[in-house]
């Protein structure tokens, strides 16, 4: 075994290690992804699973600078679902046998929001007979309503802190009461508390970003013990501050390359954790999100949501699959994935093994059988 196979089966990485891997091309590159690919088939298999993703609004309180859906952005046509659009979608996905579906919209605090969501998950409970897991990602909320959505049903939140830097932070958010870093990490712990599956995740190749940013950001979801991860490349978005420094971003292609390497990272240093392919890849290699799969990815959100509302919900530019509609999304996946070498875990949560060791809870239904 020669030095390079040591670094990679360490038992534990450090910073300068993960900054050198984050590096590497070439030769050491493919065996730094195939190291992953390794762990990914001992730990978690060769199945993905679906997470019908449903982006019910784009009506945000938040101003980040990154964002194509900020609150100031005015040249955002806005839109919000009705309930039985979104009941809809959910019966989508429950008849396809998706499994689970996401339900994401813009960042929200209100009685009226939170009852809203309430009784969407426990109306996709019923129309389900309980046989749909529910992904929540809506931001930051208090203790309170977080256990409200998971008595209604919820049992995984995606919080994205973005960055772990709390400099970098403040540069890409407003430093002010409803963008504070330190609520934005509280809310992870809140989720943990509440009973939640846990997922997190950065943006790869911000302006300012270093590569030590990136190998924080890997240590301090390890350090937090993450049950899934979403996390993919900066794409940049006209109508938003960053976009002044688009002339200081890495090329695309080294912003995708770095997220790959994120993924194959986070798959070494936590093995059985769910990671999503995200849809950002894809935006930049058309093959983003399989081969996010082969190396350590393995889940997809396939997005269910109405398609006349889908390039609203633009987050960053060239978002791909707007112009779809639920089925033929569904179609594409099937091939993509089966081309990458993969299986779909059909009817099935494809809950995060981490949270099952980490807790001793099995919530899913088929594991319960």
């Amino acid at each position: 075994m020669n030095d390079f196979d040591l670094l990679l089966n360490k038992d534990a990485l450090s910073r300068d290690d993960l900054m050198y891997l984050l590096s590497v091309k070439g030769e050491e590159r493919a065996r730094l992804f195939a190291h992953a690919a390794f762990i990914k088939e001992q730990y978690v298999g060769n199945k993905v699973y679906f997470r019908g993703l449903i982006e019910f609004s784009n009506i945000c309180s938040k101003n980040c600078y990154y964002c194509g859906i900020r609150r100031e952005n005015k040249n955002t046509h806005r839109y919000n679902l009705s309930d039985d659009e979104i009941l809809e979608a959910a019966r989508f996905a429950y008849e396809s046998g998706y499994g689970s579906v996401a339900i994401q919209g813009g960042e929200l605090e209100s009685e009226f929001f939170t009852s809203r969501i309430e009784h969407l998950l426990r109306e996709i409970k019923k129309l389900s007979d309980g046989k749909l897991g529910i992904t929540l990602s809506v931001g930051e909320q208090s203790p309170e309503v977080y256990k409200r959505w998971f008595e209604a049903g919820a049992h995984r939140y995606l919080l994205r802190i973005e960055s772990s830097s709390r400099e970098l932070y403040y540069k890409i958010h407003p430093h002010d009461d409803i963008h504070r870093f330190e609520r934005r990490l509280q809310g992870l712990y809140d989720l943990k508390a509440a009973g939640y599956q846990v997922g997190t995740g950065v943006m790869i190749g911000l302006p300012f970003q270093t590569l030590g940013d990136l190998a924080d950001d890997l240590l301090f979801m390890k350090a937090f013990d993450i049950d899934m991860c979403g996390m993919g490349p900066y794409i940049e978005h006209a109508d938003t501050p960053l976009w002044q420094y688009r002339d200081q971003l890495l090329p695309l292609a080294e912003r995708l390359d770095l997220a790959f390497k994120m993924i194959a990272l986070l798959r070494i240093l936590m093995k059985d954790i769910n990671i999503v392919a995200a849809t950002a890849l894809q935006a930049i290699d058309p093959a983003g999100r399989e081969k996010a799969l082969k190396i350590g990815s393995n889940i997809i959100m396939p997005n269910i949501t109405p398609g006349t509302y889908r390039n609203d919900y633009k987050l960053y530019e060239n978002k791909p699959c707007t112009d779809e509609n639920a089925p033929d999304c569904k179609n594409c996946l099937e091939a993509r994935i089966h081309i990458a070498g993969s299986e779909i875990g059909y009817d099935i949560w494809g809950d995060s093994a981490h949270f099952k060791k980490r807790t001793g809870q099995d919530l899913s239904p088929e594991d319960q059988k």
